[in-house]
């Protein structure tokens, strides 16, 4: 089923600006275009618009983007590649999610302290 920008936008929660600024910097290869002109989006382009996504929103640089993307274009071949991608970003994720539990750790403290003292 064909999806148009806004209706792709909603789907995935994000602007329309941001479905063009991923096209405009290589990351959305091969969008179809109808008779007019416009963007028509597949279930399979909003399966990888919603992976780029997912990927950007827990901190992959644009410029490994650009590369998943990349290698996306290559089907089976980049397959491994992809793979030693993701699992380096899984481990960036892991540190990262470590480090906000020691933030929100001190946090907490530091919410215990303030009670304390104004009970």
């Amino acid at each position: 089923m064909p999806y148009t920008p806004g209706e792709t936008a909603e789907r995935l929660g994000v602007s329309i600006d941001t479905i063009r600024y991923y096209e405009k910097i290589g990351l959305l290869h091969g969008i179809r275009r109808n008779s007019a002109g416009r963007r028509i989006f597949s279930d399979d382009d909003l399966s990888r618009l919603g992976l780029l996504r997912c990927l950007r929103d827990s901190g992959m640089p644009i410029a490994r983007l650009r590369r998943f993307a990349e290698l996306l274009q290559l089907g089976d071949e980049g397959a491994e590649q992809r793979t030693a991608l993701l699992e380096e970003h899984d481990r960036e994720i892991d540190t990262k999610v470590e480090r906000l539990r020691l933030e929100q750790k001190r946090v907490r403290e530091k919410i215990a302290w303030y009670r304390s003292v104004s009970a």
